[in-house]
């Protein structure tokens, strides 16, 4: 019922910064929560970040807690990942995923929808 696309990835030094962007189509997102996943090669997808309906509470991983930040724009359907001090073991593609449910979810597995990714690479 929603489509998400993400951007924003890139090739980036350690310490920089990069803004990821979920743009969604299909369905207004500001009722869904929306998070951010990473998948780095030969590993599990894990959680990053996530905001919860009508930009309320957010929540981070603590691998990125201080540094990072989520962030929407119902307005524009669009919900941001800004990411700042960025280091190697950021490197990753970063996915968006989307519920319509109301809470604060950090298991993919709690998401119905999901974006296509968009790389993120960070070099020592």
């Amino acid at each position: 019922q929603v489509q998400l696309v993400e951007s924003g990835g890139g090739l980036v030094q350690t310490g920089g910064s990069l803004r990821l962007s979920c743009v969604a189509s299909g369905r207004t997102i500001d009722s869904y929560v929306v998070g951010w996943f990473r998948q780095a090669p030969g590993q599990e997808r894990e959680f990053v970040a996530t905001i919860r309906r009508y930009g309320g509470y957010t929540s981070y991983a603590d691998s990125v807690k201080g540094r990072f930040t989520i962030s929407r724009d119902n307005a524009k359907n669009t919900v941001y990942l800004q990411m700042n001090i960025l280091k190697p073991e950021d490197t990753a593609v970063y996915y968006c995923a989307a519920v319509n449910e109301y809470g604060v979810f950090t298991t993919a597995s709690q998401y119905d929808y999901w974006g296509q990714g968009t790389q993120v690479t960070v070099s020592s």
